[in-house]
């Protein structure tokens, strides 16, 4: 299927969202066991505060995860993941000028965080849950659907392509005829190719290399490589020293033409977006 991208401005609940630039979505994780940063952002003032610290710095998105999406990552309740993301969605949404994005796999997360005021869902599964495609199209909210095989706790089992970017553009393009048919119109729909899940180093690099290949779907992309392992692997650091190599990818996405760079970082991919932004509209 072809789609063709007609606008760039998308509306995200009582915002709207111009992606004929370059935005950066801040992290937020209000869980106790993801990869970066787990367990310091689960208390609501210090979640607000970081929440109010990345907007300063120039985010336009916040995304506020309540369940880690990391490899080996357990599988959390409904029940545990809305107490831990409706009152931060509540709280960003009441007394701070940005877009929420709530990175959920789960119908009831999705629901009662748009009537909280988020204005994007941001789901690593493509709204496969059961039950998911109807509530995200319930919503009226724009979507975000990334490429994965399998779940978080076994997706780095030896995943497998012929061609890893073709591969990706045909799941992506699948999901979003799934969405159109529950009544999610390519309008509403932003692509993520899903860096580090399902993907081992060489998939992630080829991926990225050959990201361009993805705007054939006609949507804007999400890019989020922040911290993660391929970063590690290519230059062997750990997780509290990738931030040069992150920054690095965040370039290069730009370049390759990436509308939102999902990121921990958030002041130092801020300078990185702009200093690309002044040398393009310079004369």
């Amino acid at each position: 299927m072809t789609f063709v991208q007609s606008s760039t401005r998308l509306p995200c609940g009582n915002r709207v969202l111009d992606l004929a630039r370059t935005h950066v979505m801040g992290i937020l994780n209000v869980t106790p066991d993801s990869f970066s940063d787990g367990g310091r952002f689960s208390q609501l003032d210090v979640a607000l505060r970081h929440a109010e610290a990345m907007v300063a710095a120039g985010a336009t998105l916040i995304d506020v995860g309540g369940e880690s999406t990391r490899p080996g990552a357990r599988v959390v309740s409904s029940i545990e993941e809305l107490e831990r993301v409706a009152p931060i969605v509540e709280r960003i949404h009441r007394e701070l000028d940005v877009i929420i994005s709530v990175d959920t796999s789960t119908p009831a997360v999705m629901r009662e965080s748009a009537r909280l005021g988020a204005g994007l869902i941001n789901d690593v599964r493509s709204l496969r849950r059961d039950g998911a495609l109807d509530a995200a199209a319930d919503t009226g909210l724009p979507v975000c659907l990334m490429h994965m095989l399998g779940e978080p706790g076994d997706m780095q089992d030896n995943p497998q392509y012929q061609n890893v970017t073709t591969e990706v553009g045909e799941f992506l393009a699948e999901r979003m005829a799934q969405c159109a048919t529950a009544g999610i119109p390519p309008e509403r729909i932003i692509l993520d190719p899903g860096f580090g899940f399902a993907k081992s180093l060489q998939h992630n690099l080829s991926l990225f290399k050959h990201m361009e290949a993805l705007h054939a779907l006609g949507r804007p992309l999400l890019v989020g490589v922040s911290r993660k392992s391929m970063i590690g692997l290519a230059l062997n650091r750990p997780v509290g020293e990738r931030l040069h190599g992150g920054l690095a990818l965040a370039a290069l996405a730009v370049v390759k033409g990436a509308r939102i760079l999902r990121v921990h970082d958030v002041a130092e991919t801020v300078d990185v977006v702009r200093m690309i932004a002044a040398v393009e509209s310079a004369e």
